[in-house]
C-alpha cells in the first residue's frame, strides 16, 4: 500500500510538470477563442495526463510518449493553419452568416446546427433582446455570435457627434498594490517613484503603505483606493 501510495506521488508530480511545460509548448488562448479542434485537443490532453497520474496499470513512459506524441500532432495542425486556409477550414470550420440584412437564413442556421432559441440566447448575451435590431449577425468557430446592429440601433459616438478626442496618454497600469510600488510598472511607463509620490502627496496621502491600490489612468491622472477605508454613506 505504501509503495502504491509512493508510487501515484512520483506519477503525479512527473505528469503534473509535464502536462505545464507541454501546455506552454502548445500555447495559450483564452477559452473565448478556443476553437472545436482547440477544445477537443485540450480535454484530450488533460485526459492522457489524468491517465498517467491516475492509473498505475499504465505504464508511465507509454503515458508520456503519447503525451508528447499528442502534443506534437497539435503543434503540427496548427502549423498546418497557420499556412494553409484549406487546412484551417478542414480543422476550425468557418464562419457562417446566419442573418443577413436583417434576414434570418434557414440553411445557414441548419449546417451550423443552431436552432432560434439559441440563437436569441447569443443574442440576448450581447443585450439584444429584439431580431429587428440586427443587420448582420456571424457565427464564429469559437461559437459566439458576432453582430452587426442596424445603423439606427448602434450607439452614437463621439465621431457621429463630431466631437474631439485626444489620444490617450497611458495604458491604465497598477501601481501600486497593497502598500507597495510596482517598480516594473513605472519604469515601462517612463515614470518615477517621485512622481508617484508627489501624486499620492496632492491626494493627501503622505504614505505608500497607506494604499491599497492605485492605478494611471488614460489621461494621467492617478485612481486610488486606501486600505480599509469606508464606501460613503
Amino acid at each position: 500500500m505504501e509503495l502504491n501510495l509512493f508510487e501515484m506521488l512520483i506519477r503525479t508530480t512527473f505528469a503534473f510538470f509535464a502536462i505545464l511545460l507541454l501546455a506552454r509548448i502548445i500555447g495559450k488562448k483564452q477559452i473565448s477563442q478556443l476553437t472545436f479542434f482547440h477544445y477537443v485537443t485540450g480535454i484530450t490532453f488533460g485526459s492522457i495526463a489524468a491517465e498517467i497520474s491516475a492509473q498505475a496499470e499504465t505504464p508511465f513512459l507509454d503515458g508520456l510518449v503519447s503525451l508528447i506524441w499528442w502534443t506534437v500532432l497539435t503543434i503540427f495542425v496548427t502549423y498546418l493553419t497557420f499556412k494553409s486556409k484549406k487546412a484551417r477550414v478542414l480543422f476550425d470550420d468557418r464562419p457562417m452568416i446566419v442573418i443577413q440584412s436583417g434576414v434570418i437564413l434557414n440553411d445557414n442556421l441548419e449546417k451550423a446546427r443552431l436552432h432560434m432559441d439559441e440563437v436569441t440566447m447569443l443574442l440576448r448575451e450581447q443585450s439584444i433582446y429584439s431580431l429587428d435590431e440586427v443587420h448582420h449577425a456571424i457565427f464564429e468557430t469559437n461559437g459566439e455570435l458576432t453582430v452587426l446592429k442596424k445603423p439606427l440601433m448602434r450607439e452614437v459616438t463621439k465621431e457621429d457627434l463630431k466631437i474631439s478626442s485626444p489620444a490617450p496618454q497611458y495604458m491604465p497600469t497598477e501601481l501600486v498594490s497593497d502598500g507597495k510600488i510596482i517598480v516594473k510598472n513605472l519604469n515601462e511607463l517612463n515614470l518615477t517613484e517621485e512622481w508617484l509620490l508627489k501624486k499620492l502627496s496632492k491626494k493627501n496621502i503622505h504614505s505608500v503603505e497607506d494604499v491599497y491600490f492605485a492605478q494611471i489612468l488614460e489621461n494621467g491622472s492617478l485612481y486610488t483606493s486606501i486600505k480599509n477605508a469606508s464606501p460613503p454613506s
